[in-house]
């Protein structure tokens, strides 16, 4: 996978530490989590002990509820080019991926981290749960992400809409080492999918149709807006959910996003490439308004700088032929 960190090949950083970071959506710092994340000098030294290696984004009890909701893995750590005094930890193109569920901070009331616990396993007070850079040891990290991406996902994707599960299908699967299923692409694949339909709540986001086979199964397709090959990520703000013919024309180009008010980012507007696409079919598969229906929660809403790069280096340069003819 493009960017990824692996052992003996060119590259490879020998392995440090994994770490928990503290981030909200509403934070003051310069952050993208799936891109890079700021912190002030005094994590330096824990944060440089990840390069290479794995993170767990946390978000804080008074930020939301989400406790432990992604992993993604450190490239580098450089210097933040505002001059602030602040430092950037640049995560590996194509690593960051949304956990399937969110993990809960506690579990039978006792943090799932031990540097948080009392030694009766209570939560401990005062400032540990603050620091916005904590280590944390591999059989923590096993465990959050075994709770929020577990191993069985690809096969309790494929039986969800099936009524006969077939038993040896079941007794098929095996366990995967936690890091082999964070860097295969079926797996992420998976994981992506579940997330960006359950976003747009099984909708098309351009026609906004909820379709469905005869089986009950969502007919809407999850799209990466920017390309994973293009030192993209799996977040759901670099997703979309489309019906399958406007996928394929999103992907070719033949239609794109525009944002035209940078103040007003729930206001997104379809664009067509009129010369491409004849106006009665773009009529018939996309909202009359040409708006984008957008996830309830505003954390999900596409990224602007993926819609910019989609319609910088996508739209217009399709080729149509096979789509439109008889």
């Amino acid at each position: 996978m493009p960017g990824l960190l692996f052992p003996g090949k060119p590259g490879f950083l020998a392995h440090m530490g994994k770490a928990v970071l503290l981030h909200r959506a509403d934070s003051i710092y310069d952050d993208a989590p799936d891109v890079r994340y700021e912190f002030p000098k005094t994590y330096l030294k824990a944060v440089r002990e990840a390069v290479g290696d794995w993170i767990v984004y946390y978000e804080p009890v008074k930020a939301g509820p989400r406790g432990y909701f992604a992993v993604a893995q450190v490239n580098e750590v450089i210097e933040s080019p505002s001059g602030n005094g602040m430092w950037w930890a640049m995560i590996a193109p194509g690593s960051y991926l949304e956990f399937d569920s969110f993990v809960p901070r506690l579990l039978h009331g006792s943090p799932l981290e031990m540097a948080l616990r009392e030694p009766d396993g209570t939560p401990k007070k005062g400032g540990a749960q603050q620091l916005a850079v904590r280590r944390l040891p591999d059989p923590e990290f096993s465990q959050i992400v075994n709770m929020g991406l577990p191993q069985d996902l690809e096969a309790s994707e494929a039986r969800r809409y099936t009524v006969n599960i077939d038993m040896a299908d079941r007794a098929a699967l095996f366990e995967r080492p936690v890091l082999e299923r964070l860097t295969r692409r079926a797996y992420r694949d998976v994981a992506f999918r579940r997330k960006v339909r359950a976003a747009y709540e099984e909708r098309c986001a351009i026609s906004g149709l909820g379709l469905r086979n005869g089986g009950g199964r969502p007919e809407v397709q999850a799209a990466h807006i920017r390309p994973v090959e293009e030192n993209a990520s799996d977040s759901v703000r670099n997703g979309l959910a489309l019906s399958a013919t406007l996928h394929w024309m999103f992907d070719r180009g033949l239609i794109a996003l525009d944002i035209p008010d940078p103040a007003a980012p729930g206001d997104v507007r379809v664009l067509v490439s009129d010369n491409k696409v004849p106006r009665d079919v773009a009529d018939r598969l996309i909202r009359p308004d040409r708006r984008l229906t957008l996830p309830e929660d505003r954390r999900d809403w596409p990224h602007p700088a993926n819609i910019q790069w989609h319609r910088e280096n996508r739209f217009g340069t399709g080729d149509p032929s096979g789509l439109f003819s008889r």
